[in-house]
């Protein structure tokens, strides 16, 4: 699969000169721009972006995000979050990381407290 860095490269351009800033908390969950990202990181597809859970707001102008996966794939790092947009999701906790929250398109929705609890131990055990 051929990847659109320059394309990437452009869109980033243009997030980064923008001013508009967005808020978020834990547990929300928004479409946010990943990009085109290397190797086996996960990428955000043609429009660059997919769906993220926020695990924390780190300031207010960056927050700790874990990309969502439609994939059935079980495994100990990709708990359940139920329906997503009428798609099973699954959180990809082994590629949490830092973003800005100019990343961040608009807010889908809110997880569970008892769902994100499960979340937080996983990340505790993970670490």
């Amino acid at each position: 699969m051929n990847k659109d860095f320059k394309g990437w490269c452009a869109r980033k351009e243009l997030l980064d000169r923008s001013s508009r800033k967005k808020y978020c908390n834990e547990r929300e969950i928004w479409w946010c721009y990943v990009g085109v990202n290397i190797g086996f990181e996960e990428d955000g597809g043609e429009e660059f972006r997919r769906p993220v859970l926020v695990l924390k707001s780190m300031s207010s102008d960056t927050c700790l995000i874990a990309p969502l996966t439609s994939s059935t794939n079980k495994h100990p790092l990709r708990p359940s979050l139920g329906s997503v947009q009428g798609s099973e999701a699954r959180a990809i906790l082994s590629q949490i990381r830092v973003i800005d929250v100019k990343r961040l398109v608009y807010k889908i929705g809110r997880l569970d407290k008892e769902r994100f609890e499960v979340i937080r131990k996983t990340l505790r055990d993970l670490l």
